[in-house]
């Protein structure tokens, strides 16, 4: 999400996404921030993707390395972990678990902070272009902060869905729902919380209901600008990703 006082910018103190010198053609459509992004995740995924040996052993046993399947996690500042060291923010969590449980699967952090479903979904075509095994979506609460269409939101995450499938049709895909403060008005915090249900039950995707349950509105979980979670959120908000993910992981062929 956001930071106070920005519009997609970082906040004070923030961690910089490391600068790499991209490959690939730049496209004047892509704000540099989310290009720096897009750099850095073609470089996780192009290691993700890259054959390992076939001696792979995890704490549960022996594994075969070459069958790992990669989890993209397409997300804004909660998943980028805005404020925290890497390692704290719960897509960094989310793989902790995975390996304690010997579960063939590396998670690949795609998280921009500031990003909307429209610039998730201008990014998507780069992510596509290597292997994907499942996609975990978590975008929109900058949408609903900064008070854009419903319908535009619901457009946006049905495209990004839809692409997913069409080019890695055995993907599985999870969608974070979202909510919105009690001060947009009862309408719009309804209707907000009500596209992720529909989408999920429509697209028939895994949905987690609300990323920050128990986490949202809770002074002592998140940082001072009370909108990203701090090392003990996110440690919170991996056990809610887990509890709807490890099911879909563990099912994966």
């Amino acid at each position: 999400m956001n930071g106070p006082g920005s519009a997609g910018g970082a906040l004070p103190g923030s961690r910089a996404i490391p600068t790499l010198r991209p490959m690939i053609p730049r496209s004047p459509g892509i704000l540099p921030k989310a290009w720096t992004a897009i750099a850095a995740l073609a470089l996780a995924l192009a290691c993700a993707t890259e054959p390992a040996p076939a001696t792979g052993v995890s704490r549960a046993g022996s594994t075969n390395a070459a069958a790992e399947k990669t989890l993209v996690v397409l997300g804004d500042s909660l998943s980028a972990g805005f404020g925290v060291d890497p390692s704290e923010a719960w897509p960094a969590r989310l793989q902790e678990r995975i390996r304690q449980e010997g579960l063939p699967w590396k998670v690949v952090n795609a998280g921009v902070s500031g990003d909307t479903t429209a610039g998730g979904l201008r990014r998507l075509d780069w992510i596509l272009r290597k292997r994907l095994d499942g996609l975990l979506l978590e975008l929109g609460g900058n949408d609903g902060l900064r008070g854009l269409p419903l319908e535009a939101t619901r457009t946006n995450l049905q495209a990004v869905i839809e692409r997913t499938r069409a080019r890695h049709p055995k993907a599985r895909i999870v969608l974070a729902g979202m909510r919105m403060p009690d001060n947009f008005g009862e309408a719009y915090t309804r209707q907000f919380e009500g596209l992720y249900r529909e989408l999920a039950q429509t697209h028939r995707v895994v949905l987690i209901p609300f990323l920050l349950e128990g986490v949202g509105g809770r002074p002592e979980l998140n940082l001072p600008d009370q909108i990203h979670p701090n090392a003990e959120g996110h440690r919170r908000v991996a056990t809610n990703v887990w509890q709807v993910l490890r099911p879909v992981l563990a099912e994966t062929p």
